[in-house]
């Protein structure tokens, strides 16, 4: 069965089209911006500088307002609204007359993926059928509820993941041997193309390549998962008409094969070594870890190895003895190890979602920004982890766990404006 209409009512499946925003093909190369939340306010603001046209005019509005604005007040919210609108009425926004499905490809040097872009429902979500593996925080969830309430869109796409299916495989690459509706590089260097699929037929196939999925994973975006469900408990809420096929039912989400996603390292950096000196410091890594001097940086290459960087020296820290097969997946995960051995009951570092004095780094900024944080003096230590596997992360979301904060770094990032879905 082909779903074309916004008034069909949604039940089994996990994905179907949508009638997307997006901006027109001469505009694209303006509008295209990273995700928000890779960048600071101070950040976008640059990077935004003389192109009134970037995303970022929705996606981080407080750049059009004076600095030291709030960036969770009412009136930033506002202003994103404002300027959304904006781009709608002089037409460097449009919305696809038909529902369609977008076909996704990041590209690097060394690196591709390509997924579907569609909308999930959120009863999938609210069902555990779209799996969660991370808490969420309530002032994080909070602010993407006032942005999806405030500009009547979702913006950011949620990264789901599947395993990986042929039929799927095939479909795909068939349609992206045509030619792409828009190319954009960005700034980092990262290529992204999107294809148009508004074929009544070539949707139906679509729709039976994905009929077999039983569940879908979010790899990143829980918060604006979460606040999808929230907007739509809101307006079912205030409609005393719901019937379940409003827009607002649905979130905006990209699907690749998990076989195809990159995961990177997400390191860390603490603050102090919790009242210790370096060499009391070295002696109590010991009794868990092997504890061995680097002439160079240490990338780990396999779990239970971590690096360290601590006075202007590079350690590796080998763990002696591996974790018993039989107790829980989450334990046997490095971030929980490094966690478990040395974060907490050596430097005292407690919830790593609210303690300050540790902090996160993406493995895209590589090892020097390791060495670089703790060279300036802010920072006392820093470790590098191996990066965790995606079949990790679809294990602990199949049993219903979480995995400790900041456990998976996602890149190329999804860019923003590219599709954007409304809900109104």
């Amino acid at each position: 069965m082909t779903h074309t209409s916004d008034t069909t009512v949604y039940h089994s499946r996990l994905i179907y089209p949508f009638q997307g925003l997006r901006p027109q093909t001469e505009s694209v190369d303006e509008v295209a911006a990273p995700p928000y939340d890779v960048l600071s306010s101070s950040e976008a603001r640059l990077l935004a500088h003389d192109k009134p046209l970037s995303f970022l005019h929705i996606s981080k509005p407080e750049i059009d307002l004076p600095e030291g604005t709030d960036p969770f007040s009412n009136a930033v919210y506002e202003k994103g609204a404002e300027n959304i609108c904006s781009m709608l009425e002089s037409g460097v926004l449009v919305k696809d007359k038909n529902s369609c499905y977008y076909i996704y490809r990041l590209e690097t040097e060394n690196h591709r993926q390509t997924g579907l872009v569609g909308v999930a429902p959120i009863s999938a979500y609210d069902e555990n059928r779209i799996r969660k593996h991370e808490f969420t925080r309530p002032d994080k969830e909070t602010d993407r509820v006032k942005q999806i309430d405030y500009v009547n869109a979702q913006t950011g796409p949620v990264l789901l993941v599947h395993r990986p299916s042929e039929p799927i495989s095939m479909i795909l690459h068939e349609i992206t041997m045509g030619p792409s509706l828009y190319e954009v590089e960005l700034s980092d260097g990262v290529k992204h193309s999107l294809w148009l699929v508004e074929d009544s037929a070539v949707k139906s196939r679509i729709d039976t390549a994905y009929e077999d999925l039983d569940c879908l994973y979010i790899a990143d975006g829980h918060h604006r998962s979460a606040a999808a469900s929230r907007v739509c408990d809101i307006r079912r809420s205030a409609n005393p008409n719901h019937n379940g096929s409003e827009a607002y039912n649905r979130f905006l989400i990209v699907a690749f094969p998990s076989n195809e996603l990159q995961i990177l390292d997400y390191n860390r950096i603490v603050l102090d070594l919790n009242n210790l000196s370096s060499d009391n410091f070295l002696d109590r890594l010991n009794k868990d870890f092997e504890v061995i001097h680097s002439d160079h940086p240490v990338k780990p290459n396999c779990r239970e190895v971590f690096g360290m960087y601590l006075e202007k020296n590079w350690y590796k820290l080998k763990l002696r003895v591996s974790p018993r097969r039989e107790i829980s997946i989450i334990e046997q995960l490095d971030v929980r190890i490094l966690s478990d051995r040395i974060l907490e009951p050596i430097l005292g570092v407690g919830d790593l979602r609210t303690d300050p004095r540790i902090n996160f780094v993406g493995g895209v900024r590589g090892l020097e920004e390791l060495e670089l944080s703790v060279d300036s003096g802010k920072w006392e230590v820093a470790f590098s982890l191996f990066p965790t596997e995606i079949e990790d992360l679809m294990t602990v979301a199949d049993i219903g766990e979480v995995m400790p904060p900041k456990s998976t770094w996602f890149e190329p990032k999804l860019a923003d404006g590219l599709v954007s879905y409304p809900i109104e």
